[in-house]
């Protein structure tokens, strides 16, 4: 089954977090590697190497690096880059630059771009794709390549630092339709209760298919509820905790909860405008289940993302 990676909303290594972009990875994560910057620089690359260097265009800001080794067996570079690719322009990222092994410029392309070391990303210097995009300030680029028993993908991204402050509307502003506006009443109310009283909540009504780290289309009233409670405690920080079944290894469940953690921040962010700065996302896997992983409703149970209030008074 396709795994999603959750492209930043990525929390760094600093705690500060990188505007959403979701993509969908076309097979099995077997492992994952991160590299954060916070300020970073990272020099996109704009065209094939051109007999003395890569040229390039310097971008700055919060820099998030991801190497992931994937189980595809018979997919090809251009398989493995071509729904990447389709993702990355429908998020609205226009193309600067494509190229493929040779084409590119081969050793010199490879030996001229930043690329994280193996066994994090290995590049076959006759088999790999490369393609740098950019929205407005934002810059994202991927490199694909693989070996005889895996393939492998490096997303760099590259946010800027000071995105313009907003401040989410009221509660009583967000519009819900009539038959969602009791459940979301009863969500604000249960919600900000649990976080005031143990500081913990789960996000019940988020529903992720197995392995899947992104959220099912729908309404979410726990969102708005969390939003809610945000504004109104303006001092408060949080913690998004993603947790899985145990289908699978526990390396590969715990970047999947990640993800899913992730997944949940940017729609807090992108739909109810909280604040990034009071948001972290982590994830455990199946390392804390709340139900059995031997039936369907209990990995059901356990496919969840909490929220932890991390701040102290």
């Amino acid at each position: 089954m396709p795994k999603a990676i959750h492209l930043f909303p990525l929390l760094t290594l600093l705690g500060t977090p990188v505007v959403g972009l979701t993509l969908e990875l076309p097979a099995q994560v077997l492992a994952e590697q991160t590299r954060s910057e916070v300020p970073g620089s990272y020099a996109l690359p704009t065209a094939v190497f051109d007999g003395r260097s890569v040229p390039a265009r310097v971008v700055e800001g919060a820099l998030d690096q991801r190497a992931y080794r994937l189980e595809a067996p018979g997919l090809t570079t251009l398989a493995i880059l071509s729904p990447l690719r389709d993702q990355v322009k429908a998020a609205g990222f226009d193309v600067v630059f494509e190229c493929e092994a040779r084409r590119c410029g081969g050793f010199d392309f490879r030996f001229g771009t930043d690329v994280m070391p193996e066994p994090d990303m290995y590049v076959d210097l006759s088999d790999f794709r490369f393609l740098s995009a950019a929205r407005g300030d934002e810059a994202v680029s991927l490199l694909v390549s693989r070996s005889s028993s895996a393939a492998y993908v490096q997303i760099t991204r590259v946010t800027p630092m000071s995105a313009p402050a907003t401040t989410p509307p009221p509660p009583t502003a967000i519009e819900l339709p009539d038959d969602l506006a009791a459940p979301a009443a009863t969500a604000v109310t249960s919600l900000a209760e649990a976080l005031d009283r143990t500081g913990r909540a789960v996000l019940e009504d988020l529903v992720f298919a197995s392995g899947s780290a992104s959220l099912a289309k729908g309404d979410y009233p726990s969102l708005a509820a969390l939003a809610a409670w945000l504004q109104a405690n303006p001092d408060e920080t949080i913690a998004l905790v993603g947790h899985t079944d145990a289908s699978g290894s526990l390396a590969a469940n715990v970047a999947l909860s990640e993800r899913r953690a992730e997944a949940v921040a940017e729609a807090l962010f992108s739909l109810y405008r909280a604040d990034p700065a009071r948001v972290l996302a982590k994830g455990i896997g199946f390392l804390a289940p709340r139900a059995t992983n031997q039936t369907e409703a209990g990995r059901q149970k356990n496919r969840r993302v909490e929220v932890v209030v991390t701040s102290t008074r």
